[in-house]
C-alpha cells in the first residue's frame, strides 16, 4: 500500500537528537508518497526553532508536503507580534498559505488553521472554514481517501481531555462525514489514537475517524508515553477501498522507531460521498 506519514507536535526547541534522527531513518525506509504536520511545529514561535523545523522537513525528502500551524507557532509573549504579525515567522520559512490542499488520484487532504490570535491555546474553526471543507470534500472522485487536517482534536478519549476539544467540531464533523470525509487528523494533546467518529457522534450514517498523533520528537511527552508518529496506508483493490493507521512509537531501546499497532479501517459501499444536509451551525460558531 502507498503511505502517508502523519506528524504532529514537534516543537522543535525541544527536540530530542537521537529520534529527530531516528525518524528521518523511517521515513526514508518507508518512503511516503506525502508528509502531513499538523502544527505546533515550534515551541515559542522563535525564527531559529522555525528554521531547524523548515531543515528537518527538507530532510525527509518525500515528494509533497503538508504544514498548518499550531498554537504554539504564533508568539506567546510578544504580544505586539501575536496581534499584528502572529504568523510572520511561520511563513518565512513554511510561505503564505496557512490552510494548504492536497490531491491526487489517491489522497485528497485539506488542512485548516484552527488557531486564533486571542485564544491561547484553544483551536476554533469557522463557519465559514466548515462550509469550504465540505464543497471541496463534496467534489472528490470515488478512489480518494479524503482528509481534513486540524490541530486540535475533533474527537478525545479521555475526561481531563475534553477541554482541548476544537472549538465547534461537532457541527464540523456532521458535515464534513455527510460529504465524504474519511479521516479528520489531529494533535495537539501529544496521545495517540483513533477514534471511530461515527460512533461518538450520533446520526453520522458513513463511517469515518479522528487519528490523532503523539509528538514526534519532542521531551514533551505525556506521562508514561512514547515519541509517536502515524503511517497512513491506503489503496484500492477490486473497486473496494482498504486503508490502516500504523502508530509507530520511538522505543529508548531500540534507539528507532518500532510499529506497534496497526488499526484497519473498513469502508462499504455506503461510505462513498453523499449530498451533505443543509448547513446548520451550532450556536457561538461562527
Amino acid at each position: 500500500m502507498k503511505a502517508l506519514i502523519h506528524i504532529s507536535d514537534p516543537h522543535f526547541g525541544t527536540e530530542q537528537t537521537p529520534v529527530v534522527e531516528a525518524l528521518l531513518r523511517l521515513v526514508h525506509d518507508e518512503a511516503p508518497e506525502l508528509a502531513v504536520l499538523s502544527g505546533d511545529i515550534t515551541q515559542r514561535a522563535r525564527r531559529e526553532q522555525f528554521r531547524a523545523a523548515k531543515s528537518f522537513t527538507e530532510q525527509l525528502e518525500v515528494p509533497s508536503l503538508i504544514v498548518i500551524p499550531g498554537n504554539h507557532d504564533i508568539p506567546l509573549f510578544n504580544f505586539v507580534a501575536r496581534f499584528l504579525n502572529p504568523y510572520g515567522n511561520y511563513r518565512r520559512e513554511f510561505g503564505d498559505d496557512l490552510e494548504p490542499t492536497f490531491e491526487s488520484d489517491r489522497w485528497l487532504v485539506i488542512a485548516l488553521n484552527t488557531t486564533r490570535r486571542y485564544r491561547h491555546k484553544d483551536g476554533e474553526v469557522s463557519k465559514a472554514q466548515i462550509r469550504r471543507v465540505t464543497d471541496r470534500l463534496k467534489m472528490a472522485s470515488v478512489g480518494q481517501l479524503r482528509i481534513v487536517v486540524t490541530h486540535q482534536p475533533v474527537c478525545v478519549t479521555q475526561v481531563k481531555d475534553e477541554p482541548n476539544l476544537l472549538h465547534g467540531c461537532e457541527a464540523a464533523v456532521r458535515q464534513w462525514a455527510a460529504a465524504g470525509a474519511d479521516l479528520v487528523l489531529g494533535g495537539h494533546i501529544h496521545l495517540p489514537y483513533v477514534c471511530a467518529l461515527h460512533a461518538r457522534y450520533a446520526g453520522i450514517m458513513r463511517r469515518t475517524w479522528a487519528v490523532q498523533a503523539g509528538t514526534a520528537v519532542s521531551r514533551r511527552v505525556r506521562p508514561g508515553g512514547n515519541n509517536s508518529i502515524n503511517l497512513i496506508r491506503y489503496e484500492v483493490l477490486q473497486q473496494r477501498r482498504q486503508c490502516t493507521v500504523e502508530r509507530w512509537d520511538y522505543l529508548t531501546s531500540a534507539k528507532n522507531f518500532v510499529r506497534v499497532a496497526i488499526d484497519p479501517l473498513d469502508f462499504y459501499a455506503s461510505d462513498d460521498p453523499v449530498e451533505s444536509a443543509p448547513f446548520d451551525a451550532e450556536p457561538g460558531i461562527k
